[in-house]
């Protein structure tokens, strides 16, 4: 029976994408009969503090010599120290959602700190596991040969068709953390010149990361006169999600930088069709029929797609069913739990 330590930054049922990732292989890798000690190491990350360190070091002090070690990058790129300390004795594996010196927005200093400490700790891991196809062109910074790093998407659960608005009001959703990066202010620009029109857009996504990028958002919305038609729910409860994707006519995500996009994967699991942008696995989610797609940050190129769909809905329909054709292509995470067992079972191997 194979076994594995599984290490993340915060707790595991934290409602983000690199989060349900990591509990979703945790469970399938039990699943299939590995055995998966998981660990929370709860502190300031990717600004580890002292207690965060010592809490850290403890618990690989503890983790018994030889043992495959996975570790959320969060964490893993954060402390290199402990992956230094341990690396000789311990089989390291880091999960790299996202590199943390390329998230976007990040000021030149804090992302040249973040840079210099990912780039220790990255060194010291015998295999890199991304998550999405995103996330290898910006390990590119840190020189790691090819056959180090390894390609395991998420999967995506069965879902019922969406029944949408019904003939009703047409209904817009966007699924994402409310922060700079996702664009909902591209979002935004893009429907106040169809005012005119009707629609309602629900913006699902926690509001904590950037509170003072919420309330631009709102005031945008305000000075646009689009305050009744745009409803932000914050990070509802799993039931009002579903039942939001169930109503959904359109799924918009003006995204400015994705790895992967599950939140478009799981539009597509509705059969409910997709407007976003040209960033990791969005295009190939896509295909050419489920959707449009338009270069990342382009709030022109953003605006001109939506008005198109806005304005047909024989465009809609049409994709709409390049949508429900795309469900049996989505990957499952029985499989994407399979595909991970297979490459910590490949770099254990190469020891």
């Amino acid at each position: 029976m194979s076994t594995v330590v599984f290490v993340v930054a915060g707790r595991l049922d934290t409602r983000t994408g690199g989060s349900i990732y990591n509990r979703r292989m945790i469970d399938g890798l039990r699943a299939i009969g590995w055995t998966v000690t998981a660990i929370e190491l709860e502190g300031t990350f990717p600004d580890p503090d002292a207690s965060t360190h010592s809490a850290a070091a403890d618990a690989f002090a503890s983790m018994p010599s030889g043992a495959t070690v996975l570790m959320d990058g969060l964490a893993f790129s954060a402390l290199p120290g402990v992956a230094e300390a341990h690396c000789h004795r311990l089989t390291l594996v880091a999960l790299v959602h996202l590199p943390i010196a390329a998230a976007f927005g990040l000021p030149a200093d804090r992302a040249a700190r973040y840079e210099a400490t990912e780039r220790r700790a990255l060194a010291c891991a015998r295999g890199i596991v991304i998550t999405g196809p995103g996330a290898r062109p910006q390990l590119a910074r840190y020189e790691i040969p090819d056959d180090r790093v390894c390609l395991v998407e998420p999967g995506t659960d069965p879902a019922p068709l969406a029944h949408g608005s019904t003939g009703g009001t047409p209904q817009l959703l966007t699924v994402a953390t409310i922060h700079p990066g996702k664009g909902h202010d591209i979002l935004l620009a893009a429907l106040a010149p169809l005012i005119a029109m009707e629609w309602e857009l629900t913006c699902a996504g926690r509001l904590t990361d950037d509170p003072a990028f919420v309330e631009r958002l709102r005031t945008l919305a305000a000075t646009r006169g689009l305050l009744d038609r745009v409803q932000f729910v914050g990070d509802v409860p799993e039931v009002r999600l579903q039942a939001c994707y169930a109503a959904a006519d359109l799924f918009v995500l003006a995204t400015r930088q994705e790895t992967y996009g599950m939140a478009v994967a799981e539009a597509l699991a509705r059969g409910v069709p997709v407007l976003s942008t040209e960033t990791g696995a969005i295009p190939a989610l896509v295909g050419p029929d489920a959707g449009l797609v338009v270069p990342p940050g382009d709030g022109e190129a953003f605006a001109c797609a939506l008005k198109a769909l806005m304005t047909s809905a024989d465009l809609r329909r049409r994709l709409a069913e390049g949508a429900r054709a795309r469900r049996a292509l989505l990957p499952t995470w029985p499989r994407a739990a399979a595909r991970l067992a297979e490459v910590l079972d490949g770099v254990a191997g190469r020891g």
